[in-house]
C-alpha cells in the first residue's frame, strides 16, 4: 500500500442511516488512519434520528452530519466503495474495491430494531478495518 492512506466510502441510498454509522465507526475505529467519505444516490434531508440514537449509544455524535449526494469523484477518489442497498446506482470504476453488504434499512424502525444493525456494521467495519491496515489490527 503506499504512503497515503487508504479510503473507503460507504453508500446506500439515503445517506441517512447505515452509511452514516459505518462511516462514524470507522472514522473512531481507525483513529484517523482511514480517509472515510459516505454518500448517497438519493440523500434525505437529515441523517435518520434513531440511527442517531443508536450511535449515541455507543458515544458516537452522528447528530451534525449530513446526507450528501454521490459523486462520481467521491468513487473515484476513493480506494473501497461499500453499497448498502444502492443497487446499480453507484458507478463503477477499474481498479477499485466493490464490497455489497447486505443490511435492513433502519429507516422508519424503532432503536431496538436499529441495535442489530449498528453491531452487524460495527463488525464488518472491524473486519474491514483489521485489513486496511493489518499491523494495527
Amino acid at each position: 500500500m503506499s504512503d497515503s492512506a487508504p479510503s473507503v466510502l460507504f453508500v446506500c441510498v439515503h445517506n441517512a442511516g447505515r452509511s452514516q454509522m459505518a462511516a462514524a465507526f470507522l472514522t473512531r475505529l481507525s483513529g484517523g488512519r482511514v480517509e472515510v467519505r459516505s454518500a448517497g444516490s438519493a440523500p434525505a434531508d437529515a441523517v435518520n434520528p434513531v440511527a442517531v440514537r443508536a450511535m449515541a449509544e455507543r458515544g458516537i455524535d452522528v447528530s451534525e452530519e449530513t446526507p450528501k449526494v454521490l459523486t462520481v469523484e467521491a468513487v473515484q477518489a476513493s480506494d473501497v466503495v461499500v453499497t448498502m442497498g444502492c443497487g446499480d446506482t453507484c458507478p463503477v470504476f477499474p481498479g477499485k474495491r466493490y464490497l455489497d453488504w447486505s443490511l435492513d434499512d433502519p429507516a422508519g424502525q424503532g432503536v431496538e430494531a436499529v441495535r442489530p444493525i449498528r453491531d452487524e456494521i460495527e463488525r464488518r467495519v472491524r473486519a474491514l478495518l483489521a485489513e486496511l491496515l493489518p499491523a494495527s489490527a
